[in-house]
Formats: structure tokens, sequence, C-alpha cells
């Protein structure tokens, strides 16, 4: 099925879609076209210094800019707040709806009554890497809370891996997935795990949460195990060893950066006893 075989005209859906952007020229074109049935799509740029925000208008968009970067929680809950229609609809700029996504977002919010405001969507991620989708690694179903009635819901807080506050809102599923291309290069997936690394042990350092190298080797080892053999990560392939493997590193990555932050500070406590 193909897009305009949805026969939906654009801007027809009483539905928001919500992204947040920085130096996205490679990926916005095709997220924004994705949605083009919903009667608002709001992007909030956080300072790009390519084409971003020019595509995001070019295609219709409604682009507001906030380089006042404070966590991707903030930034989500900003977006959020340009809302105007009754639907919200969460997507970051890597993200694609697929036409068969679209056909059954739609029919819900065209049938949609009064008893069904009660309720969040939840949509399973199918994510690619490197030119290949992945299909066990723990990547799938990776299931993510992004459609809610506008003002009912809304985002934590946290600088790295926000999470929608959904209160006593029941969760409910769809069956088509949400395509994810957020790792096209291994370069973008050393990119991504260098920048939330360190968000990740910023957020709990400034909690005063320790840490220890025992720690990070162990949660390595353990996301590699739990990855490449309980999630099925070898029925990948190479691809899916490189994922796990990655995986570890990512788990290491974090806590080994935490640590660091603590071991960083020692000298200056020590100073301050004297």
């Amino acid at each position: 099925m193909s897009f305009q075989e949805l026969k939906i005209h654009p801007n027809s859906i009483d539905l928001t879609v919500v992204i947040i952007a920085l130096n996205e020229a490679h990926n916005i074109g095709d997220c924004i076209r994705s949605v083009l049935f919903a009667q608002q799509i709001v992007v909030l740029d956080g300072g790009s210094q390519d084409e971003t925000v020019a595509i995001a208008q070019s295609l219709g968009a409604q682009v507001e800019v906030n380089a006042n970067w404070q966590g991707f929680g903030y930034q989500k809950n900003k977006a959020l707040s340009y809302a105007k229609n009754k639907w919200v609809l969460s997507l970051d700029a890597d993200e694609r709806v697929t036409p068969e996504l679209a056909q059954e977002l739609i029919d819900i919010l065209q049938k949609s009554s009064t008893s069904e405001l009660a309720f969040a969507f939840e949509i399973p991620r199918l994510t690619e890497f490197c030119g290949q989708l992945i299909r066990h690694c723990g990547w799938t179903p990776d299931y993510v809370t992004r459609l809610w009635i506008n003002g009912k819901a809304q985002f934590s807080a946290d600088l790295v891996h926000e999470r929608l506050l959904t209160s006593d809102l029941k969760i409910l599923k769809f069956n088509s997935p949400l395509l994810h291309y957020s790792y096209p290069t291994p370069a973008h997936y050393w990119q991504k795990l260098s920048k939330y690394s360190q968000a990740w042990a910023l957020q709990r350092y400034t909690k005063g949460i320790k840490t220890s190298m025992t720690r990070a080797v162990l949660s390595a080892i353990v996301a590699f195990v739990k990855s490449y053999f309980f999630r099925l990560g070898f029925l990948d392939g190479a691809l899916g060893f490189a994922v796990c493997f990655m995986q570890a590193q990512s788990a290491f990555g974090k806590y080994f950066t935490l640590y660091c932050l603590w071991l960083q500070k020692r000298p200056e406590s020590t100073n301050k006893g004297v």
C-alpha cells in the first residue's frame, strides 16, 4: 500500500505532530512527508546550522526555535506547548510513519469517541542499523508511547531517555511499526553513544549517584549476554553481533563516564578538607 492509496487529504486529521530537531536536514523531510495528513506539524529546532529549518518550512511545518538546550524532556515539552489539536503524536526526526501505520492511526482517530480519551497508544518501533532492520537484540519489539489526547500527558524532565508521563491513562498498542533510521552508519552510533553517555552520567552525578569500575564492567558483560543470547541477537547475523557488542560498550560507557565524573572530584574534595 502506498501513501497515496490512503486517500486522505493533507492537513485533514485532528492531530498535531511534534518533532524536535537539531541538524537533521538528512532526516526531517522524510519524517514530515510521512505525516502530512496531520492538521499541524510542529518542528522545534535546537539551533541547527544546516538546512533543517528551511526544509521543514518548505513542507508546511510550523517551525519554532529554542537553542537553550536543557535536555530531551524539556525540549519535547516545549514542542508540545505549541500543539493545538485534539490528538498529539510525538516523533523523532529519524523516524517514519509507514502507510500501514498511518492508516491504522487515521482509523483510530476518525473513530475515536469520548471513552477513548482515557487512552494513550504505544507503537512498536523497528530500527535499522547500517541498512539492515534489526529484529532481535532487544530492539524489537520496541514499544514507545507516542499518541495521546492533548493535555493528558507530558514528558519527564530527564536530560536523556525521557519518558511520557501518562498518569492514569490506559495504554493500548498499535500493530503496525514505526520505522527508526537512527544508525545509518557506525559513525552515527558512536556519536549518539558519546552524547547519551555524557547526558546519562551527568544526570545521575547531579543526583549524587555513584558507581564503580566493577559495575561498569559487569554492566557491559550482562548487556551483551542478555541481548545476544537471551534476546536472540545471534539471529540477526553479523550485524546482530555488532549491535550486541555496541550495546555492551554503551553500558560500559555510561557507568565509566559517571565513575570518571566522581574520580575528577576527589582531589577537589581532598583539598577542601585540608
